[in-house]
């Protein structure tokens, strides 16, 4: 009989989606907020995950891996110390304390600003982008354009989750993506 690898679960995806929890109504009306905080407290879960998104560019040769605000800071950080990389954060505008890039992008409500320090990311290295959902793309997308403008190269993006009928991935469609879970 012996030990389940993944929590019980025959596959480490299901093992991952049975660690989200759906909280409906959440921030507002008729949005179900995928709730990753059980998961995260998973160690099993949280494991697979990071190895997954690393998994997927192993062989990529990454020199940074870009952590987007906030809970993107969550999977980027592991995952950049199993590549052997860099980890680099992208903040809400007024985070970061030195010269900054800026790239403002489109939300369903209005705009928002990303910022990266200008010397995060020297040019021609190879980034890695790791959100933890990718949902409409334009914080993904923004935080391309700010890594082209600085000089490095996207190799790809990771996510953990991936809300399909939004259609992010259209707006990365240049680059390898890899989602550990896909909600249609």
């Amino acid at each position: 009989m012996g030990v389940q690898p993944y929590g019980g679960y025959p596959t480490v995806t299901e093992h991952l989606r049975a660690s989200i929890r759906d909280i409906p109504d959440w921030p507002k009306p008729g949005v179900t907020f995928k709730d990753i905080t059980p998961l995260l407290n998973d160690p099993v879960a949280f494991a697979s995950a990071v190895d997954a998104l690393a998994g997927a560019f192993i062989t990529a040769k990454i020199d940074r891996v870009l952590g987007v605000e906030a809970r993107g800071f969550i999977f980027a950080a592991p995952v950049a110390y199993r590549l052997g990389a860099g980890f680099v954060p992208v903040r809400k505008a007024g985070k970061l304390p030195w010269e900054i890039e800026r790239e403002e992008y489109v939300l369903e409500y209005g705009t928002d600003l990303l910022e990266i320090h200008r010397d995060a990311i020297k040019p021609g290295e190879r980034v890695l982008v790791v959100d933890d959902v990718l949902a409409t793309g334009g914080t993904a997308a923004a935080t391309a354009r700010l890594v082209e403008r600085i000089g490095g190269v996207v190799v790809g993006f990771g996510f953990l989750v991936e809300l399909a009928f939004l259609g992010g991935r259209h707006q990365l469609a240049d680059h390898a993506m890899v989602s550990l879970l896909t909600y249609s």
